[in-house]
């Protein structure tokens, strides 16, 4: 079957995302535009995620968690997992290695915490949108272990990409996917990678239209996450 997708969305966690971006705005915002599934991917945690997901409850959406982490090279990273006490492990294990820096919300915004109806239960003081002291190199090793899926962001961009800070993908990173902004980008990576096309949306209007899609056999995360661990 062919499953559309967007697997990069900022909720109003992220403090770049708009306060819009609730869970409820994001499903329906989604299924109005006619995609299948999702993932939730805010800066260094995974806090509105379970918020998403129960949102979703009852519809044909699916939503996967995530995380976009930001490496120690300043490098985006997007982690998906199944199993969300793998992904809230992980995301222990980034706030232990994040900056003690307060986040300013004349700034960069809020940084909001909330439940599946939209009700806001708290907000993350410590700022998200830098870099851990996480290498790529023990993330991409801590995420597989785990059995998680790990991906560059935005590959093709000119900052906070593999490709701008490495220069190219390092060998040792057996990588499966790989996201790129721009869909004419695809053709250089397709023959090594399942290529991605998301929206890393910020506000509502970004998310993806039903554009890009995946042939899985069965519309799970299981088989989302097989698809793209796929060599």
């Amino acid at each position: 079957m062919k499953l559309y997708y967007d697997f990069h969305i900022h909720t109003c966690l992220s403090p770049c995302g708009d306060d819009d971006m609730t869970p409820n705005n994001i499903v329906n915002m989604s299924l109005l535009k006619g995609l299948d599934a999702i993932a939730i991917t805010d800066h260094n945690h995974a806090g509105n995620v379970l918020s998403c997901m129960e949102a979703a409850k009852g519809t044909d959406l699916l939503v996967i968690g995530g995380m976009e982490v930001e490496t120690s090279e300043e490098i985006h990273m997007i982690v998906l997992f199944e199993d969300l006490q793998k992904l809230y492990k992980l995301e222990k294990f980034i706030h232990s290695n994040l900056p003690p820096i307060k986040n300013k919300i004349d700034i960069f915004g809020e940084q909001i915490l909330m439940d599946s109806d939209d009700n806001v239960v708290g907000k993350e003081e410590r700022f998200l949108v830098t870099a851990c002291s996480i290498d790529i190199f023990t993330l991409y090793d801590y995420v597989t272990r785990e059995g998680g899926v790990i991906f560059p962001a935005h590959a093709d961009k000119k900052s906070y990409s593999i490709i701008s800070n490495l220069g190219s993908v390092p060998p040792e990173l057996k990588l499966s996917a790989i996201e790129v902004k721009y869909p004419e980008s695809a053709r250089e990576y397709r023959d090594k990678y399942c290529v991605l096309t998301n929206s890393d949306a910020h506000y509502l209007w970004d998310i993806s239209e039903p554009l890009h899609y995946i042939d899985i056999k069965n519309k799970t995360v299981f088989d989302v996450l097989a698809k793209l661990q796929q060599k």
